[in-house]
């Protein structure tokens, strides 16, 4: 009976300890785990917790926006579905130095010549319409690039034709410039009348327009621009030379008394007259309005009596203006070529209206 119960104690006991040992081994095993990680990790760098990385950045930013001086900026970018803001220098683009493009006039050196009206253009030429009186000049017998003052020429030529202006030609793929790459919103396939792609090239400087009516010319591309350089030595235009019939090529060139011929002989055609000088027009291409307005806007100004006007742009020829316009009473010629910045060719024939204005009718010779 004694040895009975010692075995029932001793069982007893050895079924309320198991709990504590596995407690312990539990432990124990927990604190193994510990340890080795501690000694994987005792060789990586330990990487700062996702709020005191936030805390840092907003802490070193401003720092960084000082010091680089707008040249870091702040972004937010999603980085496995969470948000991370960042930081990324960039070039500002104020801080590079300026591309200076230089036009055929200031690389002969005309930018030097000064003037006593202190114009914006390297080029200017002034002439009495009744007596071809020069009243202003200013380099007027060299050459230049003309831009798009071309397309006065082309006028000419088309209206000089007798060609059927009621026409309807089709824009194609080779009125396309692949020469400057200019845009265009007469598209490939358009549909218009010959008057009405006259009207945009004198009025908009429209260059397909001006393309396509020097392609359905009798002879084409070639005997339109051969037509174009006959009119110029017809006109005594002796350095005038025409390559093509929008004025893209920097070959087309022109002095500014030989543009000055020009305009006193094409002033003589009503249709150029109105043409160039409408403030706007809607015109009709196959079924599709299209609104144009008028390159130059002095047309529109009620001070200004402009009866002829063409402007012109490349980087070449710089900004162009030729017109014909009525100062107190006197109809005169301006030729403004190569001047420097968009309203200065415009600006320039305001100082010139002013000089004019302000002279006596015998000081003007």
């Amino acid at each position: 009976m004694y040895k009975f119960v010692l075995g029932a104690i001793a069982s007893l006991l050895l079924v309320a300890t198991p709990p504590v040992d596995a407690k312990e081994r539990a432990k124990a095993k927990v604190g193994v785990k510990a340890k080795a990680k501690a000694v994987v990790n005792a060789g990586k760098v330990k990487k700062p917790s996702a709020g005191k990385t936030r805390f840092k950045r907003r802490e070193i930013a401003p720092r960084l926006m000082a010091e680089s001086r707008n040249t870091m900026v702040r972004r937010t970018v999603m980085v496995k579905g969470k948000r991370k803001v960042v930081y990324q220098r960039v070039i500002v683009a104020a801080s590079l130095p300026e591309r200076v493009r230089q036009s055929a006039g200031d690389r002969a050196g005309l930018n030097q010549t000064p003037d006593p009206l202190d114009l914006k253009s390297n080029v200017a030429f002034v002439l009495d319409q009744n007596n071809a009186e020069v009243l202003f000049e200013k380099n007027a017998n060299i050459a230049l690039p003309i831009a798009s003052i071309t397309k006065l020429m082309t006028g000419l030529i088309v209206v000089e034709a007798n060609q059927d202006m009621d026409e309807v030609l089709t824009i194609t793929e080779d009125d396309v410039d692949h020469e400057k790459f200019t845009s265009s919103r007469l598209r490939v396939g358009s549909r218009m009348t010959r008057a009405n792609l006259l009207h945009i090239a004198l009025m908009s400087s429209e260059n397909r327009a001006a393309a396509a009516l020097g392609r359905n010319y009798p002879g084409g591309v070639a005997g339109f621009v051969e037509a174009m350089n006959a009119k110029a030595h017809q006109l005594g235009m002796n350095d005038t030379r025409y390559v093509d019939s929008s004025g893209l090529s920097s070959r087309n060139v022109a002095s500014a008394r030989d543009l000055a011929k020009l305009a006193m002989f094409a002033y003589n055609q009503p249709l150029l007259r109105q043409y160039s000088t409408d403030p706007k027009s809607t015109v009709d291409a196959g079924g599709r309005l299209m609104h144009y307005n008028n390159t130059n806007y002095l047309v529109a100004m009620p001070d200004w009596d402009i009866g002829l006007q063409k402007t012109g742009f490349i980087n070449e020829a710089g900004r162009c203006l030729l017109m014909q316009t009525v100062i107190q009473g006197r109809s005169v010629i301006m030729v403004f070529l190569d001047s420097k910045g968009k309203q200065s060719r415009t600006a320039d024939a305001g100082r010139m209206r002013r000089w004019l204005e302000a002279l006596r009718p015998a000081g003007m010779s």
